[in-house]
């Protein structure tokens, strides 16, 4: 009877074994600072990651800041924009905070690759996520990295808003003549390159207008009329040497009367633009 019982036991211990069930921990949703290196580039990315394990993805990309301890909190500032227009929650949104000071004006775009890329090639391991469909979304400073990222690598689609600067050359020459007051971005390049006058060729090809062409995937354009008047000075240009790329995915324009350099995040126009590009993608 003893061995019997015994028997019966061991025969219920080892079903039971082979009936547990093992589960995946569920996703756990991450709002905070994380330190990157990749291909030996060392920058920041602020990350709001909701508790998914499948997501696409939204790079941001903040506006000019001129200091390095500053872009943090503007990156951050920027994802707190963004998810006041965003019409989704299952999104993860990753803000590259690109450095800038004593950089010479489009320098960065060596963080701002790198960002990408960690996305693309990184993120699934080191956030144990799934990675679906990379947007890019740019703001002034940070419209003119994502225009300049979309000649270099396809995703799933780009905005930019506000996105510049366009020309350097009128830009640092109206400093340069006193018309409107000096700063670091042309003072820099002026210890560079020399004046515009000397040397617009430099200016140029740091300019917005010099990277109209090769666009790799889809790109929506966000201007409010009313920016400055140096942005609106070469805007026309920018924008019909944009149309006129045969060498150019399918770019969008909107432009906003009535709105500023904010234009994406003030206009209920602009949201709806917004959402509908990213959804329909």
């Amino acid at each position: 009877m003893r061995i019997l019982f015994l028997l019966l036991f061991l025969t219920i211990l080892s079903c039971s074994k082979h009936n547990t069930i093992t589960t995946e921990p569920k996703p756990q949703a991450f709002v905070g600072t994380k330190s990157v290196t990749y291909n030996g580039v060392n920058f920041n990315l602020v990350i709001d990651k909701p508790a998914l394990k499948e997501v696409d993805v939204l790079v941001v990309y903040h506006g000019t800041v001129m200091y390095d301890s500053l872009i943090l909190d503007a990156s951050t500032s920027l994802i707190d924009k963004v998810k006041t227009i965003l019409d989704r929650e299952d999104m993860m949104i990753v803000s590259v905070a690109y450095p800038e000071q004593n950089l010479l004006m489009g320098d960065n775009i060596r963080e701002a690759e790198a960002g990408l890329l960690w996305v693309k090639n990184k993120a699934n391991e080191e956030l144990g996520v799934t990675v679906k469909k990379v947007f890019l979304l740019g703001h002034s400073q940070g419209g003119y990295l994502v225009t300049r990222l979309n000649t270099m690598h396809q995703t799933n689609g780009v905005i930019a808003n506000g996105p510049g600067p366009l020309n350097l050359v009128y830009r640092c020459q109206l400093k340069e003549n006193g018309t409107i007051p000096n700063g670091i971005t042309c003072s820099l390049l002026k210890n560079t390159y020399g004046t515009t006058t000397a040397n617009p060729t430099a200016y140029f090809q740091r300019s917005l207008l010099n990277f109209t062409t090769g666009f790799k995937s889809d790109i929506l354009f966000v201007q409010g009329l009313n920016d400055t008047p140096i942005q609106m000075y070469s805007w026309p240009t920018f924008k019909q040497d944009v149309m006129n790329c045969t060498t150019c995915q399918n770019s969008q324009f909107l432009e906003l009367a009535g709105e500023g350099h904010g234009a994406l995040f003030t206009s209920s126009t602009a949201k709806t633009e917004f959402n509908n590009f990213i959804n329909t993608r």
